[in-house]
């Protein structure tokens, strides 16, 4: 087999990822994965954050875990430490006031959800000096540097926008509407699945 030029993983961690050494199952690995980035998109729309920068977040939280165990760091965490993150690697700061709030909000609702309480959800956003505040300041914080620990600093990410516009200008592919759009998409689909 050919040796993958960029990868994102070995073989042997795709395999063996430290979650399914904790004895995580596949299945919840996978979803925990998908739904962590699914937080990530969520988000970066709601504070207005581009595609490159989401991207970015994906594919460092989903690198992240195949050097760290799920059983260490909540995905949520982890999520907003990669946006934030990713961000400052794009060149596009947020407010880490912007992101807790943001995430608590999508948190919120999950658990609303989850709850299967009939009520309409309604947000009570943190206070200002509230302790739950700086507890998800300090998460934060504490994500970022792991992320960047434990993938050793190397935080490059070569995304494939750059290669699908070539690719559509070579096929002449630039002028349709529905093209263009329709690989944007799937590429931005695809970074919920990465493994």
């Amino acid at each position: 087999m050919e040796p993958i030029l960029t990868p994102l993983a070995s073989l042997q961690q795709i395999a063996n990822s430290p979650s399914r050494e904790d004895g995580i199952p596949v299945e919840t690995e996978e979803d925990l994965r998908a739904y962590g980035c699914k937080l990530i998109q969520q988000a970066g729309i709601l504070l207005k954050q581009n595609q490159v920068a989401m991207s970015t977040a994906q594919v460092l939280f989903q690198r992240f875990w195949y050097v760290t165990s799920m059983k260490q760091f909540g995905i949520g965490d982890v999520g907003m430490g990669a946006l934030y993150l990713a961000s400052k690697i794009e060149e596009c700061p947020i407010r880490m006031r912007d992101l807790i709030n943001v995430y608590d909000l999508l948190l919120s609702r999950a658990r609303h959800v989850l709850s299967a309480d009939p009520t309409p959800f309604r947000y009570q956003p943190m206070g200002y000096f509230s302790s739950s505040f700086y507890d998800l300041k300090d998460a934060l914080v504490v994500a970022e540097m792991q992320i960047l620990k434990r993938l050793g600093f190397d935080v490059q990410v070569q995304l494939p926008y750059g290669t699908m516009v070539t690719y559509l200008r070579v096929l002449g592919l630039t002028e349709r509407e529905d093209v263009p759009q329709k690989a944007w998409s799937y590429l931005n689909d695809a970074y919920v699945h990465l493994d």
